[in-house]
Order: structure tokens, then sequence, then C-alpha cells
């Protein structure tokens, strides 16, 4: 089984979770998300992170070997300093 690419696992991401925001960086075996959902509201960091995990499934232990992720509401992401305008 090949690597997945940075596009890969955005991919993967995206068909599991609704997404406002996706962007993920990595080398093959090693990511950084910064993912921005409407499914965040009210959920702490570790179920956001779950329901991450859910939305890779089986991929998160046979294809991605690392995950490091920023997960924000929609709210969030537009008061953050770095939010790029568009």
């Amino acid at each position: 089984m090949s690597e997945p690419s940075a596009a890969d696992v955005r991919s993967f991401i995206a068909a599991g979770l609704p997404c406002e925001h996706l962007e993920v960086e990595g080398d093959g075996r090693h990511f950084f998300a910064t993912i921005v959902s409407a499914d965040f509201v009210g959920k702490s960091r570790v179920a956001r992170h779950q329901r991450v995990y859910a939305a890779l499934g089986d991929r998160m232990r046979e294809q991605i070997h690392a995950l490091s992720m920023k997960t924000l509401t929609p709210t969030e992401w537009a008061a953050a300093p770095h939010q790029p305008s568009h």
C-alpha cells in the first residue's frame, strides 16, 4: 500500500466530515491538518479529534502514521489572528 499524499488525506477527511476550511500538509507519513467544521461546535478538543479519526476510519491505522491537527469551529477560525482575508 503506497503512502498517501497530503491531497489524499485532505480528500479522506473531506469525504467523511463537512468542512468549511481544510488544509493538510505532510510528507507521506506525518501530516498536519487545519480543519474548520461546524460539526465541532460544542465539542471538546478530544471529541473533535475523535470525529476526524472517525472520518478517516481504517486509514488512520493502515495508511496514516501520524496526524497532528488543529480543529476549529467556523467562529473560532474567523476570530483567529492568522486568518487570511478572502
